[in-house]
């Protein structure tokens, strides 16, 4: 018998000042049976740093033909693809193909250096890829915002971004490793 994903809820008040964006999102997360709090985590705050009207989380893991999250125009045209993780050559090739924007978000530590230090190269020319990394103490970090009804304020200003629900704030650090062109 197949495990079924966990449901978490989570309403996210964004003021992203960078962007100039602000708004509520009331979001419904499944976390598959193989993902941790920490991806999930990261998921939300990939979320957060493209946060749109048409940003939508997808079947992600249970589907290997999209991304985890991804947002479309009103056409069906895919405008942005979030991928998580350490996806191969081909896939991400394929996604800047397929999407304006793409946007990879690494976060296990040392085995995302290793892996970005041997793709980086193969990828440079791609104008519409960015990858960030999230360092794994972070990650770890993150995790412990995680509930199943969370409530979450975002803040982002000057690159910085914090986290918070009732009982603690998280500023978050990341590295940008390829930056859009």
């Amino acid at each position: 018998m197949a495990l079924k994903a966990t449901i978490f809820k989570s309403d996210l008040q964004i003021a992203d000042m960078d962007r100039h964006y602000y708004a509520s999102h009331s979001l419904v997360i499944a976390r598959h049976p193989s993902e941790n709090d920490e991806r999930m985590m990261v998921r939300l705050l990939a979320f957060a740093l493209h946060a749109s009207e048409t940003l939508a989380f997808t079947k992600g893991l249970s589907d290997t033909d999209e991304p985890d999250i991804w947002q479309k125009d009103f056409t069906g045209a895919i405008e942005l693809w979030i991928e998580l993780g350490q996806p191969d050559e081909k896939r991400i090739r394929q996604a800047c193909g397929k999407a304006q924007k793409v946007s990879v978000f690494t976060y296990s530590g040392n085995s995302a250096d290793v892996w970005w230090k041997g793709i980086a190269s193969k990828l440079e020319r791609l104008d519409n890829l960015q990858v960030i990394n999230v360092p794994v103490e972070m990650t770890q970090t993150l995790a412990t915002l995680a509930n199943r009804n969370m409530q979450l304020q975002c803040t982002i200003q000057d690159g910085q971004v914090w986290l918070a629900d009732n009982s603690q704030s998280i500023e978050t650090h990341f590295t940008i490793l390829k930056a859009f062109k």
